[in-house]
């Protein structure tokens, strides 16, 4: 379910349905199709690439880069935005519906949080929506709303009523930000999740009473999950009512003074009002990890697609959620063949690159390997059915290892052998 690349020191991704845009340390930016070849590549910078942002059609992209550069522009037409900072530009990112002439807004994220807006002369305007809370670490837009993280916690900016409608303070203060940046991502147009250290937070945007308006934002935010974990946090996304959760890993060795960074976790845990239940883990082997910091990880997803981009310094992992097949696949390589053959049964209708009589001949086969006769006498009336050939094929088989005797186990073995010896 992995699939591996190199294309030098990976900083940020950002993709579509169809390509996937990638960022190096170097101050390149690569297009590349699902397949993971290079579609078409950019010299933005000569310092590594902070963020990249696609608008929701993919046909416009928005980068920036640790020497201030910014670009915002068209894949496939002329149009452009290019603009010099006297400070890096940590993020970028473009209003969801940035093809739309009424939608040419994007906001950036250094010192200060600016929102730049194309008006009708074809010229941008300029304004400042946040400052004076130390670097704007993360971005998310989603609809009319804008979520960024800084130094002292998240806020949501209503782009549609010009308010800022929550503050969410950040927890684990005493982790340094740079260091375990908070990881930001919308479920839907009302849900922003926020991870921040061991912190996980599920916001959701609420319509404000108007008979409690008076001076107050006409939305509000009500947290309706919130709980700790056990490592630390370094990218969400959301996987129906559950959350997909990439994890740093600290672990510590009586052989050794120091903690000593282990492999990334993958996990899928079911949010609770105060606690979570995880549903599985996987640990993932990227080159390096031994060196890497959480600030080195990050998750993306493609939604609708259930995939999951695990980006590393230098590797990038994708993984898929799996089918009943991969199920399967799994029970089998692990040798659990009886849980394999129910799996099948259960879901006969919907896999698609596994039989179920032959589930159940490896079955038996294993049962016999390990000199199991009786229970592999009673599966075979269960898998063989009124399959003659396979009926014969088992007599013989019984047979000649000398295990065709009578029994309560055997018993149908038995009476298959007499049919098969009298057509003889």
């Amino acid at each position: 379910y992995f699939w591996l690349f190199y294309l030098g020191r990976l900083q940020g991704l950002c993709l579509t349905c169809s390509f996937l845009a990638l960022g190096t340390h170097f101050g390149k930016v690569f297009l590349l199709d699902i397949q993971g070849n290079v579609t078409q590549k950019f010299e933005i910078s000569s310092v590594k690439i902070n963020q990249i942002s696609l608008d929701e059609s993919g046909e416009h992209v928005g980068i920036c880069s640790e020497d201030g550069k910014v670009q915002v522009f068209g894949l496939y037409t002329r149009e452009g935005f290019h603009e010099n900072f006297d400070c890096p530009i940590k993020v970028v990112a473009l209003h969801p519906q940035y093809t739309r002439s009424n939608c040419k807004q994007f906001v950036t994220g250094g010192n200060k949080l600016l929102l730049y807006e194309r008006n009708w002369l074809n010229r941008w305007k300029t304004s400042v929506l946040h400052e004076g809370e130390g670097t704007i670490t993360n971005i998310q837009w989603r609809a009319n709303l804008i979520a960024w993280a800084n130094n002292v916690g998240v806020k949501i900016y209503d782009i549609s009523t010009k308010q800022r409608i929550t503050n969410v303070l950040r927890d684990n203060v005493s982790l340094r930000p740079d260091m375990y940046p908070c990881s930001l991502c919308w479920k839907d147009s009302t849900t922003l999740i926020v991870g921040w250290g061991t912190s996980v937070k599920i916001c959701v945007v609420k319509e404000r009473n108007p008979t409690e308006m008076r001076d107050l934002p006409s939305r509000y935010v009500e947290i309706v999950s919130a709980f700790e974990t056990e490592f630390f946090i370094c990218g969400l996304a959301p996987l129906a009512d559950q959350l997909v959760t990439l994890f740093f890993v600290k672990e510590n060795s009586d052989h050794m003074e120091e903690d000593f960074c282990a492999r990334p976790r993958l996990d899928i845990i079911q949010p609770l009002p105060e606690s979570c239940e995880e549903i599985s883990s996987d640990a993932l082997t990227v080159r390096n990890f031994q060196d890497n910091e959480c600030r080195d990880y990050r998750l993306e997803h493609s939604e609708g697609e259930s995939l999951f981009y695990i980006i590393s310094p230098k590797d990038i992992v994708v993984a898929k959620e799996r089918d009943q097949d991969d199920h399967i696949d799994w029970l089998l390589e692990k040798r659990k063949y009886e849980e394999a053959l129910m799996a099948a049964e259960i879901s006969f209708k919907n896999i698609k690159r596994h039989d179920v009589q032959e589930i159940g001949m490896a079955y038996i086969n294993h049962l016999v390997e390990k000199g199991d006769y009786n229970s592999a006498a009673r599966k075979c009336q269960k898998v063989l059915g009124k399959n003659m050939e396979l009926w014969e094929n088992e007599v013989y088989r019984f047979k000649a290892i000398g295990q065709l005797k009578v029994g309560q186990d055997r018993l149908c073995l038995i009476n298959i052998a007499a049919v098969v010896m009298n057509c003889d």
